[in-house]
């Protein structure tokens, strides 16, 4: 730059004195400085691939034969990870990658002045909103809050498709490396990149085209122009759109759509440590909000007792005819449940520097007796301003008629709901959860019953009132 003030200086005509080799030299220099940046920013798009890629060899690793699910909305939790040498090492390596994530990142801004490299979503009003929970606990009805607002990309279970390629191990190493490729994948999709998923879609995309996107008809996003294209006969889509018949899903169009929207919402019940979200909160390129639903773990069990039959006749035999003990395992997994969903919330409360003003915990319960009061405290807490067709959508869909309820139905009378699992569950069932929950249930402020008659008896509440530190 001095040399450049220095030719500026000079007479024009000692400047075209200067010999031709000295000039070369000069020009050199310059062509230097304007593609150094370019060429920084290249080498950190190698780094990052190459962390990528590492990425990718332990998902490969983790892949097996795709699971059976009996659960079409979802799985049971997995106990919280064991403590060892291997879950250390990874917890390790992912906090070194973040660490150069950041330093790669800094680098590049002090030499690029400042300036995002091209295509990096800048600082402003866009909001990426995680709702975070387990199945069973009304999350498909309240992520409908988020996928009714018009300005908002909604996708509805997005890892799903992961689950169904990785295999899960309880507790240890490979529970945590999971964590890792869930977390990471969900990166990707709040940066708008949904060809992620095409790694894990069955059978694979052909040309970005897929009819097999998990619950398609669940994201209105997903199900409108322009990425609802015209129908195609003889194709099968098993989510198809639920009010208009679209063709095959364009993962190309869905990621420009995606880009398009002024805020971004998802929502899944396979995240189960909060920590292990800490690199998508600081993340330069996403502004996270993180809403955590839990409900009583009473009404769960009763609600997947329905939802998942088979998978819960050892239970309903023992609450029946008393027979054979339940099962150690089904109760030490149940407790794992409870555990992990209290250790994410005592995290998110305990107000860490990392997630200050972007966690907030959220009851079923009250939602369901002030849904459109608690949708206004969820969209005043991710920043966002509720519209009119959201009001409308609850407002009819919380008045719903009994018989349309059905079990996955996003549909409630929601103020009738909410507690008609105490008279569905055997007291010696919620005696179990009681003891195994109990942890869980006293942080969240559900009360336990004593008897029978506390359990049916609708004039004692089993709920306490909401504290305000729920919101951090």
């Amino acid at each position: 730059m001095q040399t450049s003030r220095l030719l500026q200086r000079l007479p024009m005509e000692r400047r075209y004195a200067l010999p031709q080799d000295f000039r070369d030299v000069l020009h050199c220099l310059r062509m230097r400085s304007k593609y150094a940046v370019l060429l920084v920013f290249v080498v950190g798009l190698v780094i990052i691939e190459k962390e990528n890629n590492f990425i990718s060899r332990v998902s490969d690793k983790l892949k097996q034969s795709p699971q059976s699910l009996a659960e079409a909305n979802g799985t049971e939790a997995s106990p919280a990870p064991a403590e060892n040498g291997s879950l250390e090492s990874l917890r390790e390596l992912d906090a070194a990658f973040s660490r150069l994530r950041t330093r790669l990142r800094n680098v590049t801004l002090e030499l690029s002045g400042g300036r995002e490299p091209a295509g990096t979503p800048g600082p402003g009003p866009r909001r990426h909103v995680l709702l975070m929970a387990t199945t069973r606990t009304g999350s498909s009805f309240v992520g409908e809050f988020f996928n009714q607002q018009g300005n908002i990309f909604y996708l509805f279970e997005p890892l799903w498709h992961i689950e169904r390629t990785v295999t899960f191990e309880p507790g240890g190493a490979n529970a945590v490396g999971s964590a890792l490729v869930y977390r990471d994948v969900l990166k990707q999709l709040f940066l708008c990149d949904l060809y992620i998923l095409e790694s894990f879609i069955s059978p694979v995309p052909e040309g970005h085209l897929t009819p097999f996107m998990f619950r398609r008809g669940s994201s209105r996003s997903l199900c409108e122009e322009p990425v609802c294209t015209p129908y195609v006969k003889k194709v099968f889509e098993k989510y198809h759109c639920k009010n208009r018949r679209c063709g095959p899903l364009n993962v190309t169009l869905a990621a420009e759509a995606c880009r398009r929207k002024e805020h971004l919402a998802l929502k899944t019940v396979r995240i189960r440590q909060l920590e292990f979200l800490q690199p998508l909160v600081e993340d330069p390129r996403l502004d996270m909000r993180i809403i955590q639903l839990v409900r009583d773990p009473r009404a769960v069990l009763a609600s997947r007792m329905v939802a998942f039959s088979g998978k819960y006749e050892t239970w309903k035999k023992w609450a029946s005819e008393g027979a054979a003990p339940l099962d150690e395992d089904e109760v030490q997994r149940l407790r794992g449940n409870c555990e992990s969903i209290r250790l994410s919330a005592e995290l998110g409360l305990r107000r860490p520097a990392w997630l200050r003003g972007r966690y907030m915990l959220v009851r079923y319960e009250d939602i369901a007796r002030s849904p459109l009061r608690k949708a206004k405290e969820m969209y005043r807490f991710a920043g966002i301003s509720l519209t009119p067709q959201v009001e409308e959508w609850i407002g009819k869909n919380t008045q719903a008629p009994q018989d349309s309820s059905g079990i996955y139905s996003t549909q409630k009378n929601s103020s009738e709901q909410f507690e008609k699992w105490r008279f569905s569950i055997p007291f010696k069932l919620a005696q179990v959860v009681q003891n195994a929950c109990a942890p869980a249930m006293r942080l969240f402020g559900y009360k336990l019953a004593g008897s029978p008659e506390a359990l049916t008896n609708r004039s004692l509440s089993l709920l306490e009132e909401t504290r305000a530190s729920w919101v951090t």
